[in-house]
């Protein structure tokens, strides 16, 4: 999908052998179609994620050939809160974290029927889940999560999604450079210190990581 996390590890896969954009012609594709895409004659590859890539890669002659495991740390899922709303309802910055981790300790030790609720809200069995989960890192240790957080690591993420995010248009058709919006991180800010518009706080875990 355009602009998408797909998109983004698209152009991460062209470049990590010496490609870029313009060398390959893309199609826009959504997920419902990108199974049947695949087996068209005129698709030589398709960027994808599961559970289509495990329908996928039962196909005949299908090769997985970069997956986002070789950019550790760039794909982040991660929960995003106004900050004026945290700065005035703490408690649920506090609640939001408490509950991942309970649900975290719940899939680290496999509970079948959490797992299973997990699996039919991703439109999939638990068969197909545990494939999903056996491919995804989780960080289920807090103490994890914090490190990551306050790495420079983080930081550079930032400036590399911000770059393509500039490259490809979304940051406005009159933004003059990638740093036009601020991203704020324990290790630096990337961009306008004057407009900031992602912060990454590690406060909430923290806090958890000192009442456990």
């Amino acid at each position: 999908m355009q602009f998408s996390v797909s998109h983004y590890l698209l152009a991460r896969g062209l470049e990590s052998i010496g490609l870029s954009e313009r060398d390959v012609e893309t199609v826009n594709s959504s997920d419902a179609d990108i199974v049947g895409l695949f087996s068209s004659e005129s698709t030589e590859a398709v960027t994808t994620w599961n559970p289509q890539l495990s329908a996928i890669a039962e196909m005949p002659n299908a090769n997985v050939v970069y997956t986002s495991a070789e950019i550790p740390g760039e794909i982040l899922d991660l929960m995003v809160v106004n900050t004026q709303t945290l700065q005035d309802y703490p408690e649920l910055g506090h609640a939001l974290v408490g509950a991942w981790y309970e649900v975290m300790d719940l899939m680290a030790n496999d509970d079948e029927q959490a797992l299973t609720q997990m699996a039919e809200a991703a439109g999939t069995d638990l068969e197909g889940y545990q494939e999903q989960l056996a491919a995804t890192y989780l960080y289920t240790d807090p103490n994890e999560a914090l490190d990551l957080i306050e790495s420079a690591d983080v930081l550079t993420t930032m400036e590399r999604v911000a770059e393509f995010s500039f490259t490809h248009g979304l940051l406005g058709d009159m933004a003059p450079n990638a740093g036009v919006v601020g991203i704020e991180t324990p290790s630096g800010t990337f961009g306008d210190e004057g407009n900031v518009r992602l912060r990454f706080d590690p406060s909430f875990t923290q806090a958890y990581i000192d009442a456990e």
